[in-house]
This record gives structure tokens, sequence and C-alpha cells, in this order.
């Protein structure tokens, strides 16, 4: 075999290993969306045993990957809210129903699987004025 037909042969693999190389790449899905973080933000609400009353109202705080796709935020697997990002944060009201633990957590579209959660204590709430008093929890 002569110099030339080596390099043309080397240069032929080369080639096709370049060619699947691109082509594996750009057949690996783009990563989905996705929520990193998720926080419960109390507010001026106050207890002794948790912050966090039934009939209080609270803020969820998502960050994300993604911030245009749609952000569903659950109460113990059960659908409370959906909202449309800001940046890199979504916000949703939560008003808890029933005391005990609650795992709040939340989904970007259009990944479904749940990647953060936090796990939150409900006492019974009390309304004075613009804030709530909390006992037991």
């Amino acid at each position: 075999m002569t110099d030339r037909t080596i390099r043309m042969r080397v240069g032929a693999v080369a080639g096709i290993v370049g060619i699947a190389a691109v082509a594996a790449l750009s057949a690996v899905p783009n990563a989905g969306a996705t929520v990193t973080q998720i926080g419960m933000l109390p507010g001026i609400n106050a207890g002794s045993a948790t912050n966090y009353g039934t009939g209080c109202s609270y803020q969820a705080r998502a960050t994300l990957t993604d911030v245009v796709q749609p952000v569903v935020f659950y109460d113990n697997a059960v659908p409370f809210a959906v909202v449309k990002p800001s940046g890199g944060t979504a916000l949703a009201d939560w008003v808890p129903a029933t005391q005990g633990l609650h795992t709040i957590s939340a989904v970007q579209a259009p990944d479904d699987s749940v990647i953060a959660s936090v796990d939150v204590r409900v006492g019974t709430g009390v309304h004075l004025g613009y804030g709530c008093n909390v006992f037991g929890g």
C-alpha cells in the first residue's frame, strides 16, 4: 500500500467518524424544562409551632430552568395553580384548607417529574388584620 492510499483511507475513516459524531449529538434531545427549587414564603403570618395556618394566604416560589414554559404547583399531588414564569421564577398563591403535613411541589411543562418539593406543617389559622396567628401544627 502506498502512503497516498493509507492517507485516503485514514481520511475516509476520520470523515465517517466525524459524521457519526455530529449525527449522535443532533439526536440527543434538548434538556426539558425543570423546577430546580421550591420554597414557601410565610409573609407576616406567625405561630409558635409553624407559620402556616388554614385559611391564611402564602406564596409558593419555584426556581426554573426555562423562562417560558408554564409551571403547575401541587399541594399533596393535587394541582392548585398554573402560572407563567417571570424570568427564572414562578410565584403562586396558596391557601391551605386542612391541617397537617403538606408537600408543595411544582413541575414545568413539558417535564412531568417532580424534582423539587418542600414539606410544610399547617396548623389552625386565625386572621388578625393582614396576617394570621397560627395555633397548633
